[in-house]
């Protein structure tokens, strides 16, 4: 068994397309009148992506995002500030 804990790591140009991809389907939800914060959480939790609407291209923009590096984002955005 190894006790080392394992260093996870996304880059500059990751996090901008990140913060990018996150924008455009937040706006592409609220357009369609969804609340945006509930279906994010709804795709992040279930990994399913119909929570995400396919206007704008929001559904295939977000599936380029692995999603355990979008809670990694998410979770360093939010300590950082």
């Amino acid at each position: 068994m190894n006790d080392k804990t394992m260093m996870f790591s996304i880059g500059d140009q990751t996090e901008r397309e990140i913060r990018d991809i996150l924008t455009n389907v937040y706006d592409a939800l609220k357009e369609k009148g969804y609340n945006p914060i509930n279906q994010i959480v709804g795709y992040i939790l279930s990994e399913d992506p119909t929570y995400i609407t396919t206007h704008n291209n929001a559904r295939n923009l977000i599936r380029h995002i692995d999603r355990d590096t979008l809670l990694q984002y998410l979770v360093k955005y939010y300590l950082s500030n």
